[in-house]
């Protein structure tokens, strides 16, 4: 059930302005859904949706990879939830809070950063996979900057 709904909330946020829980929520209830906002708070969480601007004072849920993350967030997200990193050749493990691995890993992707060729997260770690190797010192003094500024 839980994997259909969360299908649904894909279709729905790809297809329509939904602003809020409550909308959401009520939109999934209409289809026979039997949800509640705390659940609907964790699947937005579990499908990286975020919200977005359309206008004035109006917002929409997108799914995250639709939309650059930007500069301030991605400083705050790096700086909030990496514990610490390590590597090795062309591979760059970063340690996060618990719960938080795909957060840092969906942000890192959307910066667009070239030397990263893809990540892979778990619950508290993400791997980056950076080609050439050579660029991992790159990636590394990248990380620490925002982390530091």
């Amino acid at each position: 059930m839980k994997n259909k709904r969360q299908r649904r909330i894909l279709e729905i946020v790809s297809s329509e302005s939904i602003g809020t829980q409550k909308e959401l929520a009520e939109r999934l209830q209409k289809e026979g859904f039997d949800t509640t906002q705390a659940t609907i708070s964790r699947d937005i969480k579990d499908l990286l949706l975020v919200k977005v601007n359309i206008g004035g004072d109006r917002y929409k849920y997108v799914i995250a990879q639709d939309t650059p993350v930007t500069d301030s967030k991605l400083r705050m997200v790096l700086r909030e939830f990496i514990i610490s990193y390590d590597y090795s050749e062309n591979i760059l493990i970063l340690n996060t809070a618990p719960g938080n691995a795909n957060t840092v890993a969906s942000a890192i992707d959307r910066a667009g950063w070239q030397p990263i060729i893809g990540s892979l997260a778990g619950d508290d770690t993400v791997m980056l996979i950076i080609k050439p190797k050579e660029a991992v010192q790159d990636v590394v003094a990248k990380i620490e900057n925002y982390m530091t500024r």
